[in-house]
């Protein structure tokens, strides 16, 4: 079957042909092919340098694609804007926390609500019933039910990526993409987080970045392993872990 025939999209949530970007010259995803199902967990991992944030960029729009097609329920996303790439229900979340810390958790998850997602949004925003549920709702998911008042900044560096990740949740993204979301936990947190990863996958489909090994055995439906910008290994945890290729480039170092 060649690249233009559209057939399988329906398939897939997220189906990305023959992605390429280069920046002066060095290709930094090279033809890739990914294929994210329905209501799928999806990790991916590989060295540093793998491209596997670059890829992330490419799907928010965040970076601009060389070539190839990144299409999410059916919509090109390469030729959207990272506004309208939101607003058709993709969820990012990076490395580092982004929430307002002088604000209360439920003020930090009323604002991410997307009437609130503007300065201008924000200021004409009243915060309705159906807000202050939604609240309620991804507060009890993320485990800050007890803390709705408690000014963000005095969180736990844990806490703060689960608030970031309810801020998401607000949006109700259909697809949510996770860049190392343990990064600086403690062992309890990161525990408490692959609950939290498997219990908001339901009804959604996630791709996870993480480096941690034990946590992506805890999480994962399915692995993809990127090198040099290409796809070096899929399956399951235990496939790709006895993966002649993946042990040389990776899991060996």
């Amino acid at each position: 079957m060649n690249a233009t025939t559209v057939t399988p999209h329906k398939e897939f949530v997220l189906y990305i042909e023959d992605l390429t970007v280069s920046f002066d010259g060095f290709k930094a995803i090279d033809k890739l092919n990914l294929y994210v199902d329905k209501n799928e967990l999806r990790v991916i991992i590989g060295p540093n340098g793998a491209g596997k944030t670059t890829l992330l960029d490419l799907i928010c729009g965040k970076t601009k694609a060389s070539n190839g097609s990144i299409q999410f329920k059916e919509q090109e996303l390469t030729r959207k804007s990272e506004h309208a790439i939101v607003r058709s229900g993709v969820g990012r979340k990076f490395q580092t926390p982004s929430i307002y810390e002088n604000l209360s958790v439920f003020q930090n998850l009323e604002v991410s609500f997307p009437e609130g997602r503007s300065v201008f949004g924000a200021l004409g925003f009243k915060c309705s019933d159906e807000v202050k549920a939604r609240v309620q709702v991804v507060a009890e998911e993320i485990g800050l039910a007890d803390k709705l008042d408690t000014e963000a900044g005095l969180l736990s560096h844990g806490q703060k990526q689960w608030l970031e990740i309810g801020m998401l949740l607000m949006q109700e993204p259909e697809l949510l993409m996770l860049d190392e979301p343990i990064a600086g936990m403690s062992a309890k947190e990161r525990e408490l987080t692959a609950d939290l990863l498997k219990r908001i996958c339901k009804g959604r489909s996630m791709i996870v970045i993480e480096h941690d090994m034990d946590f992506v055995k805890q999480i994962a439906s399915k692995v993809t392993v990127m090198h040099q910008g290409k796809i070096l290994a899929e399956g399951t945890m235990d496939q790709v872990q006895s993966d002649p290729k993946v042990i040389d480039v990776y899991l060996g170092h």
